[in-house]
């Protein structure tokens, strides 16, 4: 075992921070209001996915060219979330729209949101439900506001009430103590 960890950490391969998560939706618009409410407010592309290539790399089996809009927040062109558009028409599995507490095997999208009110507000007036009430997560003696809440589609978002900016800190993080 030792062997094969000491391949790992030698290898050559190496990886950049997350790019992108890709979320396959039903409506871009709607997807779109969500996530800009939610702060991504820039565009890095907006465009109609024409080659029979983009349905052949997600595993579709009928090529119809299919909207796609990736949403950032300002800066970097890391940590983005892309929006496709795709239907059962071209063989895409209809997802059940998840609704309450997180299951195994699902992804949850994590930001850092300056106002858990606000967000939370906005992002109701688009689509979100919350799956229960803000909490204060604790870890030791440390804690912080977080919630738990799903968007248009059901795909599961977590929202930490922490300055955004604390995203360009490296080394493990420090969580505010809260009284």
């Amino acid at each position: 075992m030792e062997g094969r960890e000491n391949a790992v950490e030698n290898s050559p391969t190496t990886v950049s921070s997350l790019i992108r998560a890709t979320l396959f939706v039903r409506d871009l618009e709607r997807a779109t209001r969500f996530y800009r409410q939610l702060g991504l407010r820039e565009t890095y592309l907006d465009a109609v996915l024409e080659d029979p290539s983009a349905s052949e790399v997600i595993g579709l089996a009928r090529h119809q060219p299919y909207p796609v809009r990736i949403l950032k927040s300002p800066g970097p062109n890391f940590g983005m979330v892309g929006l496709f558009q795709i239907s059962p028409e071209q063989g895409a599995l209809e997802a059940e729209r998840l609704s309450g507490p997180a299951r195994i095997g699902e992804i949850a999208l994590v930001f850092y949101v300056s106002s858990l009110a606000a967000t939370l507000l906005l992002l109701e007036q688009a689509g979100g439900v919350l799956v229960r009430p803000v909490q204060t997560f604790r870890m030791g003696d440390l804690a912080v506001s977080e919630v738990c809440i799903r968007d248009c589609d059901g795909t599961l978002l977590s929202l930490i009430e922490r300055d955004p900016a604390d995203q360009n800190r490296t080394g493990p993080a420090s969580l505010p103590v809260k009284d």
